[in-house]
Order: structure tokens, then C-alpha cells, then sequence
């Protein structure tokens, strides 16, 4: 236990010897000085738990000893008792005028000189805690008041990431003037009341199924939450529990610390789950049963966590045909699809083609920091009459090649690379992709097919849709064995 530290002032010896016989028994440290200045000092080296201090002492008194004390950062907090044989209330008020908290009349009782130390050593201890708790106190506020600050920073950036992302994934973003897109704008706009609705976009791929989601999300009350996007067929299957549903620290081999699934990431807002045709039979039940009662349960916990999430989902697959074959749950389906959106192939809606490669080439003109090119009608007419087997997705690319192409000139039908052949453009001299042949085909059932969609994927210069298409598989087939292109 550490021992308070006094240290007494006073020129005459008898009371130095008392006053300190009188104190060090009871568990005190002294010190002793016979004068001002020495106690002046003294008490910023020593910083003593409180002074005795006399008043009349040669050279410097006890006032102007207590002045200084107090004028002093070190000392200032120090409470000083005057010990006197002077009891004439004009010193008392002095006393206290200069700093003093206390007086002590000569002669003096051993009991009082040991109850006021003792009473004006537990004030000055309070005082302490007191002011270091509000020291604490204005450290947390000011640590308070700015996180404030940079809470309100954050949410400034965040509402404007909101209204660039409302403006990106909004309305504006679907450019057109068919029958098609004015169905699906309708869709959209009578989803807006409906923010719990499931809601499932089926369409070709590169049809803008995710541009439709996104518009749900941005214009229904789940706005200002997140939107999380997951595709299917990229999802390990050994870790997919995980991934959706969280996991606790220690359930698994890896699992070094808590984490979130998708669904706990996705809570308030929408989770978007593209080639949801392509989920494994095990998730689907899972699935399920979190749409039925809006919980989830972490892999290792046991507790159920409650999450307030909007499903989206979409698919290039034909559902129906896989609740026929026992891949797709029906009640699954059912779940998700209690409102359907169906986003059509670009060959359907070619009248929204040449407002759609305006709209590219002005995005990527100005990406690029030139000034938008026009399209020759020899360009558009090859376009008109190409299928677009890619749809929008083909389109966008082949814009922005075209754009490249030109050099930010006129955009010509010579700088259009399409895979298929059009009208009155002959098709690209390309070997054909011989499926057939054995040549190079390992025996190994796993290995031909990786070499196959390789080479594949090589004829159609990465191409996954064009690929699937040479292969006669749906694309999840290359995704799974090449799940980086998902993520592409």
C-alpha cells in the first residue's frame, strides 16, 4: 500500500518534532523543512499528498509560501493547512484568500491535528477521482462528439453513394422504347409498395436480369439497405452453409473468428440471388425453410438469429423443367417466384437497339473523355440484323470495341466484331471447335471434359454463353469448372 506523503513547514523545531511524532505512526511519509523557501522547493519534486504549512516564518510567511504554491501547475491542487498560534479571524480569512483549506491553532491536540490531516487527505483523494473522472468524462465526449462528426461524414457519403446508386440502378438505366420495357417499368413501379415480396427475374443471360434487381431494391422502401448480390453457381458447395447462414468461431477448420452469411449481411435490405436454378438440392431446404420463418442459424451456434431480408432471385434455366427432373424444389419455387419479372432476349425488342448503342457509346465516350461518335447506318444495319446471342451484356461489349476501333471516329460496320453471322455481313472465318475428335482427350471422364470446355472457351475467345452454346450445357456447367469467370 503506498504511503501518503506530508510535508510540514516550520521554523521552530519543537513543532516540526511533535507534529511529525504525532503523524508518522498513524502510516504517513514526512517531510520536514524549517522554512518558505525550502517548501517551495520541495513540493513540486515531492509532490506531497498535503502541506502543513506555518505561518509565521522568516523570510517568506506561510501567505506568500501558499501564494505560490497555488499559482504553481505542480502544486496548485495541493490543499494546505496553516498551523498557528495566531487565532484572529482577520489571518483565518487570509488564509483562506490565498488558498488555504484549513487552520490548526498552537497548542494543538494530538486527535485534531490527526483528524483534520486524515479528513482533508480523503477530500483531496475525492477531489482527484473526481476531477480524473471528469477528465474520463470529457475524453468520451470529445471521442463521442467526434464520432459524431465522422458518423455524419460517413452518412453525407453514404447518401451520396445512395443517390449515385438510386441513379446508376434506378429507372434511368434501362434505356428503350418496346413493349418489353415498358412491361418491365411497370413491374417495377407496382413492386414499389410491396418491400417483403419475393420476387423472381427469369430471362436469357445478358438480358439485364440484375439491372432489374437492383431497381426493385432502389425503388422500394428497402432502399437505404444493403443490397447483396450472390451468385450461385461461384458458391463452393462445402462451404455454402457457411456462406450464406454465418458461422461461429471454432466450428469448422478455418474458422478463426465469427462471421456473417449473407443473409445477416443482406438484413434490412435485398439479397439478390443470381442462377438461383443452379443452387444445390441441400441449400434449397435451407433456404426454404429461412423464407418461412425469417430466421437463421450460424454453423456451430444454436441459437437462431432473426433477419428482415427481401429475396431476389434470377435464372437463365427453365425451372419448371427442373421440378420436372427433381433438381428444383417446387415449394422453393413457389416461395421465391410470388411475383415474376421476365427481362426478354434484345433480338425481341430491335427496336430499342439504336437507342441502346447511343446510350453505350455515350457512356463510354465520356468514360474515355471524348466526345461521342455516331453510328454510320451501314453499322446500325449490321447490328439490326445481327441475333445477339449475348442480348444486352453483347451489345455493351461490342460497343465498347467498336468505340476503341474508331479512335473515337464514326463508328463503321468494319469495326464490329460479332461472333454470329448477320444479314449482309459475312460471318469471321473460325475453325470449328471438333467436340469429336479424340485427339489430345485424356480417358479420364474429368479430365476430357475440363480440356473440352477449355478449348471451347479459347474458340470463343472467353465467351462463356457462346461456349455453353458449342458444348450443347448450360453455362453453370463451365462456371463450376471455372468459377472465376462467374465472378467476372
Amino acid at each position: 500500500m503506498i504511503r501518503q506523503r506530508i510535508l510540514i513547514a516550520d521554523d521552530t523545531p519543537a513543532s516540526l518534532s511533535l507534529i511529525s511524532n504525532v503523524l508518522e505512526p498513524r502510516g504517513y511519509e514526512i517531510l520536514a523543512v524549517s522554512n518558505g523557501r525550502d517548501a517551495l522547493q520541495l513540493a513540486p519534486k515531492a509532490k506531497p499528498d498535503l502541506i502543513l504549512l506555518d505561518v509565521m516564518m522568516p523570510g517568506q510567511d506561510g501567505f506568500m509560501v501558499c501564494r505560490e504554491l497555488k499559482a504553481a501547475d505542480e502544486t496548485r491542487n495541493i490543499p494546505v493547512i496553516f498551523v498557528t498560534s495566531r487565532n484572529e479571524i482577520e489571518s483565518v480569512v487570509r488564509g483562506f484568500q490565498v488558498g488555504a483549506v484549513d487552520y490548526i491553532y498552537k497548542p494543538f491536540q494530538a486527535q485534531e491535528v490527526v483528524t483534520r490531516v486524515a479528513t482533508h487527505l480523503k477530500l483531496s483523494l475525492l477531489t482527484r477521482e473526481l476531477q480524473q473522472r471528469n477528465d474520463e468524462l470529457e475524453q468520451e465526449i470529445l471521442k463521442r462528439r467526434e464520432a459524431e462528426q465522422a458518423r455524419d461524414k460517413a452518412a453525407q457519403r453514404l447518401s451520396s453513394l445512395a443517390t449515385r446508386e438510386a441513379q446508376r440502378w434506378g429507372l434511368g438505366g434501362f434505356v428503350g422504347e418496346s413493349p418489353h420495357l415498358r412491361r418491365i417499368l411497370e413491374d417495377i413501379n407496382r413492386l414499389q409498395q410491396f418491400g417483403k415480396t419475393s420476387v423472381l427475374i427469369t430471362g436469357e443471360s445478358g438480358t439485364g436480369k440484375e439491372l432489374v434487381a437492383r431497381a426493385v431494391h432502389h425503388h422500394s422502401p428497402r432502399a437505404d439497405g444493403p443490397f447483396v448480390a450472390v451468385n450461385c453457381v461461384a458458391v463452393p458447395g462445402e462451404l455454402a452453409e457457411s456462406l450464406f447462414f454465418g458461422h461461429l468461431k471454432g466450428s469448422f477448420t478455418g474458422a478463426t473468428n465469427d462471421r456473417k452469411g449473407y443473409f445477416e449481411l443482406a438484413d434490412g435490405g435485398t439479397l439478390f440471388l443470381d442462377e438461383i436454378g443452379d443452387m444445390p438440392a441441400t441449400l434449397q431446404a435451407k433456404l426454404l425453410r429461412v423464407l418461412e420463418d425469417g430466421q437463421v442459424t450460424p454453423v456451430g451456434g444454436t441459437k437462431p438469429r432473426k433477419v428482415d431480408v427481401r429475396v431476389v432471385s434470377a435464372t437463365n434455366a427453365n425451372l419448371q423443367d427442373k421440378i420436372a427432373s427433381g433438381d428444383f424444389r417446387q415449394d422453393l419455387y413457389f416461395r421465391l417466384a410470388r411475383y415474376s419479372v421476365h427481362t426478354p432476349p434484345l433480338r425481341e425488342r430491335s427496336e430499342d437497339l439504336s437507342l441502346l448503342s447511343s446510350h453505350f457509346l455515350s457512356l463510354f465516350a465520356g468514360e474515355m473523355g471524348m466526345t461521342a461518335p455516331s453510328l454510320s447506318r451501314e453499322a446500325l444495319a449490321v447490328l439490326g440484323n445481327y441475333a445477339f446471342p449475348g442480348n444486352v451484356r453483347e451489345l455493351k461489349n461490342v460497343i465498347e470495341r467498336a468505340l476503341i476501333l474508331s479512335g473515337g471516329e464514326t463508328i463503321r460496320k468494319e469495326h464490329l466484331q460479332l461472333l454470329e453471322p448477320s444479314g449482309d455481313r459475312p460471318a469471321p472465318h473460325r475453325p470449328a471447335v471438333n467436340i469429336s475428335t479424340s485427339e489430345g482427350i485424356p480417358f479420364n471422364l474429368e479430365e476430357a471434359e475440363q480440356v473440352l470446355i477449355q478449348r471451347a472457351l479459347e474458340q470463343t475467345g472467353g465467351n462463356v454463353a457462346e461456349a455453353a452454346r458449342l458444348l450443347d450445357v448450360n453455362r453453370s456447367r463451365i462456371y463450376r469448372r471455372f468459377p472465376h469467370l462467374a465472378k467476372g
